[in-house]
């Protein structure tokens, strides 16, 4: 089990490159429906630890648990299949699929589940409507805006209902009035299906959307003082 009622509980994580460490003892931990910002300079380790707390990337040493499971001991097919049905990605770029239209987009991550393509689709319609982008259902990521775009990848993340969301420098290539829409729909969406969130940022006023905020600096965690 987790500790204290956390969702997500890493201890010690270790991770290096070559002769170059990205984490070197980073502790993290996150509750059920909490939204908790990792900040810290670039190269910090901050990504380097999202990565790991969603199963991406193994550290070389440390464990994580998520629930009844220990990531740390699970096989690349255990944590793959993780990913598809617990955990949602939002990423910089969005990088959503350049020849599938945005309810098709939505929808994918439905089907690589086994749902079928009606209700996949009619799933990601009532997605793309609550983060307010229904009108660009049958459009083509590159016929969208940077905003529209990023809502829409939001809209895939939270399609398959995941307990955590992973969100890396999701604001990143937006200006600032598009930035704080998708965060403002992004949490609140989060929030009202009980997900947690995992909200990598250099930004503070991304930052100020979080329940508690960690600094990474040279790859250990802290929590910010004052944090609740």
């Amino acid at each position: 089990m987790t500790p204290s009622g956390s969702l997500l509980d890493a201890r010690a994580l270790h991770k290096a490159y070559g002769a170059t460490p990205a984490l070197d003892g980073a502790d993290f931990s996150i509750r059920p429906g909490e939204v908790v910002a990792v900040m810290g300079p670039s190269g910090s380790g901050k990504s380097t630890l999202l990565h790991c707390l969603a199963g991406v990337i193994g550290p070389d040493s440390g464990t994580i648990r998520y629930g009844e499971h220990e990531l740390t001991a699970m096989s690349d097919a255990q944590r793959s299949t993780l990913r598809r049905t617990d955990f949602g990605f939002v990423f910089q770029f969005g990088q959503l699929v350049p020849e599938l239209t945005a309810v098709e987009n939505v929808a994918l991550p439905l089907r690589l589940n086994g749902t079928t393509r009606k209700d996949a689709e009619r799933r990601a319609r009532e997605w793309l409507e609550r983060l307010e982008v229904d009108d660009v259902r049958d459009k083509r990521p590159g016929e969208v805006s940077g905003g529209q775009g990023q809502r829409v990848a939001v809209a895939r993340a939270l399609a398959c209902t995941p307990r955590v969301v992973f969100a890396d420098e999701p604001t990143g290539a937006l200006d600032s009035l598009n930035g704080e829409r998708v965060m403002t729909l992004l949490t609140e969406a989060a929030r009202d299906t009980g997900a947690a969130v995992v909200l990598v940022t250099h930004e503070a006023r991304v930052a100020a959307y979080s329940d508690r905020e960690i600094v990474v600096r040279d790859g250990v965690a802290r929590e910010t003082a004052g944090a609740a």
